[in-house]
């Protein structure tokens, strides 16, 4: 029996999804939890490896537990005993075959930037604070130059072991409510640092810092030293992983 699990988590305490030694990661929370109701290390499979301040509203994970547990119970006993921060949304069984990461088809990230001249005590640990004024039309501009199919090493961080850094976005768009700023971004899959990278590189489009062209020149570039440090982690969350 497989049990699929969809997951919100606010990952700002958390060294990122991935178990680390050392470090207080989502991922061994729930192996945690999982070991206290069932009396044995149960591994657990996520569909994506957010980094360390990443959060999640839709993350998907999987497991096999030893014995047969509906999944709704499942559910209770896991919120019952994981921290507040940390929340599992849905339960189901899912086919054996199963597999959260390799059967994904696109996941979607949103990015959120607080853009006033005044820091917020209750958005600090959700979005980016950048004080200067944006332009959002620049941004969009931008934000369009990544849809398709591309090469993004200028996007990944230096030291990614991915096989090819080709990746499809299938949208890419910014919105603005007041002074919150939001992209969201769906691809088929994501190199490490991507979406931090780009938006970062889109946030200097907005400050008049660069243009749509030269960040398109950018990925051409396939450069990481030419492109800018990745946007804080605080404002990145994993929305969904479509099957």
């Amino acid at each position: 029996m497989l049990i699929r699990i969809t997951l919100e988590y606010d990952g700002t305490a958390y060294s990122g999804w991935q178990v680390q030694a050392g470090q207080d990661s989502i991922q061994a929370r729930i192996e945690d939890a999982l070991k206290r109701i069932f009396a044995e290390p149960i591994r657990v499979h996520g569909a994506g490896r957010t980094d360390a301040g990443v959060h999640a509203r839709g993350q998907v994970a999987a497991f096999r537990p030893p014995r047969a547990f509906a999944p709704a119970d499942l559910m209770r006993a896991l919120n019952a005993l994981l921290p507040s921060d940390i929340a599992v949304i849905n339960a189901s069984s899912a086919q054996e075959s199963f597999d959260p990461r390799r059967d994904a088809r696109s996941r979607r990230y949103e990015y959120r930037v607080l853009n006033q001249r005044s820091r917020s005590a209750l958005e600090c640990r959700y979005s980016w604070l950048v004080l200067d004024p944006l332009d959002l039309c620049a941004m969009n501009e931008t934000a369009a130059v990544f849809l398709g199919e591309h090469d993004f090493a200028s996007m990944r961080s230096l030291g990614s072991d991915e096989q090819t850094t080709v990746r499809r976005v299938l949208a890419s768009e910014w919105h603005r409510e007041g002074t919150l700023l939001t992209y969201r971004v769906e691809a088929t899959a994501f190199l490490r640092h991507m979406v931090r990278t780009m938006v970062a590189a889109m946030v200097d489009a907005g400050r008049g810092a660069a243009t749509p062209q030269q960040i398109a020149e950018l990925v051409l570039s396939r450069n990481r030293a030419l492109a800018p440090a990745p946007a804080p982690a605080c404002g990145l969350y994993l929305m969904e992983v479509n099957y």
